[in-house]
């Protein structure tokens, strides 16, 4: 048996390189919000700081997503990134349909 690769449809071969650019990314992400809490709340408003984090957030998750799972935009990923954006529509629709009643009984409450 030979330790050639084969070639899986969906399946992404990766190189050390894209892993350290993922890496270093993720680390310069995490050290923005975390600079920003540490020294910077005199500075800044608080909901730059807010904002500022929740961007770091996001493109953290496009980046996980592109270095480290691979996905992409080619035919062969096309499955994959169709099934995160419908869990993450899911989630979206559960969170936002919890704190629509949460509210709406906080209302009806007061």
């Amino acid at each position: 048996m030979t330790h050639d690769s084969i070639d899986l449809p969906g399946v992404s071969h990766a190189r050390l390189r894209t892993y350290v650019v993922g890496f270093a990314l993720s680390i310069v992400l995490t050290a923005i919000p975390f600079g920003l809490v540490v020294f910077g709340l005199d500075r800044f408003p608080h909901i730059a700081i807010l904002i500022a984090i929740a961007l770091a957030a996001i493109v953290q998750i496009v980046v996980q997503l592109h270095y480290f799972l691979h996905l992409d935009r080619t035919s062969d990923q096309s499955w994959n990134l169709l099934a995160i954006v419908f869990t993450v529509l899911i989630i979206a629709i559960m969170l936002l349909g919890t704190l629509w009643i949460m509210f709406d009984l906080h209302a009806r409450m007061m």
